[in-house]
């Protein structure tokens, strides 16, 4: 079990110990539950994001139309670590 400390700002530092077994490094995000009985439930958060953010995520950035082949190809590339 690891115990923290709250600071006079209300902040806790998580140990290195604590960010190795969440798997998160700066920047990224954390979920709290809180359950009855003053406790809760901390973990990594996962990624949320919507449909509707990737498909305005290059809107205006080029003039080329690409096709759903040509999509579908970057998007394996990308997912493959190649991109």
């Amino acid at each position: 079990m690891a115990i923290l400390t709250v600071t006079a700002r209300g902040r806790v530092t998580l140990s290195k110990e604590v960010r190795q077994h969440l798997g998160i490094k700066p920047g990224d995000k954390i979920e709290l539950d809180l359950l009855p009985d003053a406790r809760g439930i901390l973990k990594a958060a996962q990624p949320n994001g919507t449909i509707v953010r990737f498909v305005g995520l290059l809107a205006g950035r080029t003039k080329k139309i690409a096709t759903l082949e040509e999509m579908h190809e970057a998007s394996v590339q990308a997912w493959a670590g190649k991109a």
